[in-house]
């Protein structure tokens, strides 16, 4: 609840009071307060909330700046300026401020609340085939039902339009709901869009500031410098990813060799460039998702996020602010889950109203291998183009044994900067550990290399499963126990040596797929109630369109530069799912955006190529915590029978139950006289209508937690479901009812789930809820937290 203006007076007045005694309490104790009183300004976001369609953007931008006006010194006027005006599906502006001038807008009525403009981080040519072969469908389907109707947003580092992924041969007019633009630029002219790439739009640190005008009628809007242009390839391959145009014989320098295409090759794509190498402002990707909503894009991946040590609350993440309007607005947002696993808490974008991603391999990888000096073989991975062949060979160092004079042995181990006596290291090939992890792979790549070193073996259990493009560089990497075999051939022999050959592709890789061992697991640091990641998609070692390399080292000798890249991380496995979330809307266009979730969710793959239930890179069978409700299946979730419609009410609840003041809730969504629940709690939170469930804390000797649930037939008009209970050990879960029979498509029925954990173990244990006709089988997950 916000105060009023005189509560508000009384509110500053008190706080002006404390100020001051603070003040005098610095100047007694303190030699200098000339640095006190210097706040420096920064960038903030206000988020204002709802905005009825149609609004006076000119109004608005006025309110906003007489508001910058009233908080800023008169002056300092040249800062009354907005950064960014958000005037579309939301109200609200980002602009210069000092802490003081902020926390006084925070208390302005209107204003929902006030952020620090942080930096978020960015987080095929077989993958979609994996997916496809996987679900047992024919592949054929997938052209035959697929419409061009559907416009996809990616918002990211910008595209390179020259890419034969970005072809629009064959494809009809442009939607005439098509709102957006093809913003030209220094290097990207309107020529560069078309009947596939239909839209570009760019931002720059300081996009399009608006001014009050000197005449007082209008304001002035200064136009902003860049383009569209990709100059990083991250947006270019996630572009491609999820709806590549199919291009023949693509690779990687030979890698990979295949047909590349995206999940819905037949969409439209439209870009928003918001991010650079250094990362992409929150208030520009707010921007971004603002423009993406009032443009007519149906679907928005974002491969985007905080880091998972600065989760902020739900109504002050940039990105669950957008996603909340894009979803009133009938848009679905889809968004990598981040790449700071395999710890547990570390997933982000976990907002209910978000399809959050986890990342998984495929049945392909690289191998590079290792000819040691006595004949072995040993298995490596890498993406390594290398000129050395089986009949050389090079004296085989570890780390340690050629460290650099006073230098620790654990730094030289771990090829740390500064840590190799050149001497010692020159035309050998070194070994190295990966146990200290703020030393990277490509680090140590540069430092053997810098060190004159014939090339780099690494042991490190870990990462080995994510092929490391190390370019011309020799470069191999080996799990614990290969390494162990190599240590001990280097300690059996006066002379050791080995050579490492060029990568290799491996195909029909078992088993697959595996959770990527960099995927963010779950709970939500946020809420443990909503069960995160939504599913998991191909995330490790994806060849889409990139960007022509400029970097010497990465292009192999002799070679051209590539217009394929090789990258992993949930950034690889976003729009993975985006494209299949347009692959089913472009067969089923009234289906919501939570429609389209619960038949991906509630459709997904539980067991890898060899028949066995899933795994995390550790081995261990994988949770709903590490991989979702399993690797997603886009043909599948086509005809999925039931689906899980979460509403708009649904997500207003929710604010509730997490706390917020009924007030607040009513300014994020206008035109409403929406009211909570009475008596909300965190508790309630898990009977949100969800396609899985997730109860945050059971206790032993508590009263039976029980959930309830509704689910909509979208399959045959007259069908009936039986429900089977896959339950832990210690755990009692009974269904009510058991049956649920549906006369008519469009028809919904309701069922109540029933926790008994008194003789569980404590911690998470998962199991599932089965709803089957017979010929469509429905999985609702479930993760309970016994204590």
């Amino acid at each position: 609840m916000h105060p009023s203006p005189a509560r508000a007076t009384l509110i500053l007045s008190s706080a002006m009071a404390a100020l001051l005694l603070q003040l005098l309490f610095l100047v007694l104790t303190s030699p200098s307060v000339s640095a006190i009183s210097n706040q420096a300004p920064e960038p903030y976001v206000v988020y204002m909330g709802g905005i009825p369609e149609g609004g006076d953007q000119e109004a608005l931008q006025a309110s906003h700046l007489q508001m910058l006006s009233a908080v800023i010194p008169s002056d300092e006027e040249a800062r009354v300026s907005l950064t960014q005006s958000y005037h579309h599906a939301f109200k609200g502006f980002s602009a210069m401020l000092t802490e003081t001038e902020a926390a006084s807008l925070s208390g302005y009525d209107g204003v929902v609340s006030v952020f620090r403009d942080r930096i978020l981080r960015l987080h095929t040519t077989r993958s979609w085939d994996f997916l496809e072969a996987e679900s047992g469908i024919g592949s054929e389907r997938l052209h035959d039902r697929a419409s061009n109707d559907v416009i996809i947003g990616i918002i990211d580092t910008g595209i390179w339009p020259e890419s034969p992924s970005f072809s629009d041969a064959g494809m009809g007019k442009i939607p005439s709901r098509w709102k957006g633009t093809c913003m030209e630029g220094s290097d990207f002219k309107k020529s560069d869009c078309n009947r596939k790439l239909i839209g570009a739009r760019y931002y720059t640190s300081q996009a399009e500031p608006i001014r009050p005008a000197t005449n007082g009628s209008h304001t002035i809007r200064v136009d902003g410098f860049g383009s569209a242009r990709d100059s990083v390839g991250h947006g270019t391959h996630t572009a491609s990813t999820a709806a590549g145009t199919a291009v023949q014989s693509a690779s990687y320098y030979g890698l990979a060799r295949g047909v590349a295409k995206g999940g819905s090759p037949s969409s439209r794509l439209a870009i928003y460039k918001a991010c650079s190498l250094g990362g992409c402002a929150s208030s520009t990707v707010l921007k971004a998702i603002d423009d993406a909503i009032d443009d007519g894009v149906d679907v928005i991946s974002i491969s985007i996020g905080m880091s998972s040590a600065f989760q902020t609350d739900f109504l002050s993440d940039p990105i669950a602010i957008g996603a909340f309007h894009a979803n009133q607005r009938g848009v679905m947002v889809v968004c990598s889950g981040g790449n700071d696993g395999p710890d547990p808490y570390t997933v982000v974008n976990s907002a209910p109203w978000i399809l959050t991603v986890a990342a998984s391999s495929i049945d392909r990888t690289f191998q590079s291998q290792i000819v040691l000096g006595n004949g072995s073989i040993m298995k490596g991975f890498a993406i390594s183009f290398s000129n050395l062949s089986s009949s050389e060979s090079f004296p085989l160092v570890f780390g340690r044994d050629v460290a650099a004079e006073s230098t620790p042995v654990s730094e030289a181990s771990n090829c740390y900067p500064g840590s190799f006596d050149a001497d010692k290291t020159s035309g050998k090939i070194i070994v190295c550990v990966g146990t200290d992890p703020t030393v990277t792979r490509r680090v140590k790549k540069l430092v053997a290399q810098g060190a004159g070193a014939k090339g780099l073996i690494l042991i490190d259990e870990d990462e080995k499963g994510v092929p490391f493009d190390s370019g011309s560089f020799p470069f191999s990497e080996v799990g614990n126990d290969v390494g162990a075999q190599i240590l001990e051939y280097m300690n059996s022999t006066k002379k050791p040596s080995a050579v490492i050959l060029p990568a290799e592709d491996a195909k029909e890789f078992k088993p697959a797929p595996v959770v990527a061992y960099f995927s963010a697991r779950g709970p939500g640091g946020l809420t443990e109630a909503i069960l995160k990641p939504d599913v998991m998609a191909p995330g490790v070692s994806i060849v889409a369109a990139s960007i022509p390399s400029s970097d010497i080292g990465d292009v192999p000798a002799g070679k051209k530069p590539s217009s394929f890249a090789i990258k992993s991380g949930t950034s690889m496995a976003c729009p993975h799912v985006a494209g299949a979330a347009a692959f089913i809307k472009s067969s089923h266009p009234r289906w919501s955006p939570s429609m389209i979730r619960s038949a991906l969710v509630t459709t997904a793959t539980m067991t890898n190529n060899l028949g066995k239930p899933l795994t995390s890179n550790s081995g261990a069978n994988a949770s709903f915590h590490d991989m979702g409700a399993g690797e997603i299946s886009p043909l599948r979730a086509l005809s999925p029978g039931l689906v899980f419609e979460t509403t708009t009410e649904d997500y207003l609840r929710f604010l509730c139950y997490y706390g917020y003041k009924e007030q607040v809730i009513r300014s994020v969504i206008t035109g409403t006289n929406f009211s909570c629940p009475p008596d909300p709690t965190q508790d309630l939170i898990s009977n949100i209508n969800y396609p899985s469930i997730s109860v945050a804390k059971l206790e032993g000797k508590q009263t039976v937690v029980k959930v309830s649930r509704t689910v909509t037939n979208v399959g045959p008009a007259n069908s009936t479901y039986t429900a089977a209970v896959d339950a832990p050990s210690g755990i009692v879960v009974k269904v009510s009812p058991e049956r649920l029979a549906f006369t008519k498509r469009w028809m919904r029925a309701s069922y109540e789930v029933s926790f008994d954990a008194k003789d569980a173990s404590r911690g998470y244990c998962y199991g599932s809820i089965t709803w089957s006709d017979g010929a469509h089988t429905v999985r609702n997950g479930f993760a309970v937290n016994a204590m």
